[in-house]
């Protein structure tokens, strides 16, 4: 659970601001979508190996 402490002499606008950052960063929403559904750990490594592979190939191109 995510806690913001509201400051003293602070907007609401930018208590939200701040709680939607921490939001964000905290990656609750991947989070949620990766726990719908199950992944076998082999196809994990897969889909981790073919990412990699992917940068990997994306970068040396920049190159």
């Amino acid at each position: 659970m995510l806690i913001i402490d509201i400051k003293d002499n602070e907007s609401i606008d930018r208590a939200l601001k701040r709680y939607k950052r921490k939001h964000r960063d905290a990656k609750i929403m991947q989070q949620i979508r990766n726990r719908q559904h199950f992944t076998k750990p082999s196809v994990e490594r897969r889909h981790q190996l073919l990412k990699a592979a992917y940068k990997l190939r994306k970068q040396q191109e920049t190159e």
